[in-house]
């Protein structure tokens, strides 16, 4: 559970949430209040969202995880299995050649050391899930087209310990894919 005390506020704005869901975050955050939610664990919270609420799965757990964050209940990039960042990078190159540079393990020397990662689970062009070098914590990378000769790059990194690990990280990440999207130009 979360060591932090101060509120987040909600990443989704008021009237998204509203549109999709019939309420903004004070009406949810007063229902699941006056529920006694703030000492639910996260399924739980869930639970009432399906059972009392119109509310579709995605929407459940984004209002639970919103309302875990505002009230001191997660910290930043908090999951129930651990921390997790995303960083993301679009780059000037077409799909096949962003997803070689990181799949193959000579191209991806050239930007990342090459014993850092163990691919788990490969889908041309698509996606790779990998053991990170400490053998406890995992990727998702999935790579999307963008048009006109650029593509996307989005790494997922689970499993992370604490928040100063996740902090950590997505810094590391965050330079390795400038430093991929230098070696493509």
């Amino acid at each position: 559970m979360a060591t932090t005390t101060k509120p987040q506020s909600p990443r989704m704005s008021d009237e998204a949430v509203k549109a999709k869901t019939g309420k903004n975050w004070d009406q949810w955050f007063a229902i699941l209040d006056k529920a006694g939610a703030k000492k639910m664990s996260h399924p739980d919270i869930v639970k009432i969202l399906s059972s009392k609420y119109e509310v579709g799965p995605w929407w459940r757990q984004m209002v639970t995880a919103s309302y875990e964050h505002a009230r001191g209940m997660r910290d930043r990039h908090e999951k129930p299995a651990g921390y997790e960042i995303s960083v993301s990078r679009t780059v000037g190159v077409p799909l096949a050649t962003l997803y070689k540079a990181v799949a193959n393990a000579k191209s991806r020397s050239r930007w990342l050391s090459a014993d850092e990662l163990e691919v788990r689970k490969a889908t041309a062009n698509k996606s790779l899930r990998v053991t990170w070098k400490d053998g406890k914590t995992s990727l998702e990378i999935s790579f999307y087209p963008k048009g006109d000769g650029k593509s996307q790059v989005v790494v997922q990194h689970g499993k992370l310990p604490d928040a100063k690990a996740a902090a950590k990280m997505k810094t590391f990440w965050s330079n390795a894919l400038d430093q991929l999207r230098e070696t493509l130009k």
